[in-house]
């Protein structure tokens, strides 16, 4: 007895660029570089306010005057490589659709 349902062939497994889009690639990738979920009795605003902090202090460190609340302003651009695009049989000459 299987614990676990597997597929009977490789070819039952459906290819994970047929079924992902750019679209859903760009939003996980927003989600993931943070800010983190609150953890230990800290509030969204303050994991925000630490996590746009040290990204500044890491700009800072490179000689790239930053501030926290300015950076959390701008414009958070995914931009997916060619080897991406190809990948999930998108042209990389087409431009990406936008989003409001």
């Amino acid at each position: 007895m299987r614990a676990i349902a597997e597929p009977d062939s490789p070819q039952d497994v459906p290819d994970f660029w047929d079924v992902t889009s750019a679209e859903e690639i760009e939003e996980t990738s927003r989600w993931v570089v943070g800010p983190d979920e609150p953890f230990d009795g800290r509030s969204q605003e303050v994991m925000e306010r630490d996590h746009w902090a040290y990204l500044a202090g890491i700009l800072r460190q490179q000689g790239v005057a930053a501030d926290a609340d300015e950076l959390k302003g701008l414009p958070h651009d995914v931009v997916l490589s060619e080897r991406v695009l190809a990948l999930l049989g998108r042209d990389p000459e087409t431009p990406a659709p936008t989003t409001p």
